[in-house]
């Protein structure tokens, strides 16, 4: 259920591309450019984070799910899809995480 509600949220957000900015909030971000997606992306990501230290559970997923609606718009902006991520963290699956940043690194 949770790959196929993300990818469900990822649709509709794909929709809202060349949609007036005034009936969609996701078409008024598309409009403002990827500058001021990722802008959102970073404010969503310190909420989550403030929340994550203030230890309440509730308001970290519900920070969590605007961090995680926002990176959708960032990916679709970029041309990007969920299973472009889902085949990366799936090939990372069983990997150290030491071994796999070192990987990276070369």
């Amino acid at each position: 259920m949770s790959q196929e509600i993300l990818n469900k949220i990822f649709e509709t957000i794909e929709s809202r591309k060349g949609v007036d900015p005034n009936s969609s909030y996701v078409a008024s971000l598309f409009e403002k450019g990827r500058e001021k997606i990722a802008e959102k992306v970073g404010e969503e990501s310190i909420e989550t984070i403030i929340e994550a230290i203030k230890d309440d559970k509730e308001k970290l997923a519900s920070e969590s799910a605007d961090l995680l609606f926002h990176l959708m718009i960032l990916w679709s902006d970029a041309g990007l899809k969920p299973n472009d991520i889902f085949d990366i963290l799936s090939a990372r699956n069983g990997i150290s995480g030491h071994d796999e940043k070192a990987s990276r690194e070369k």
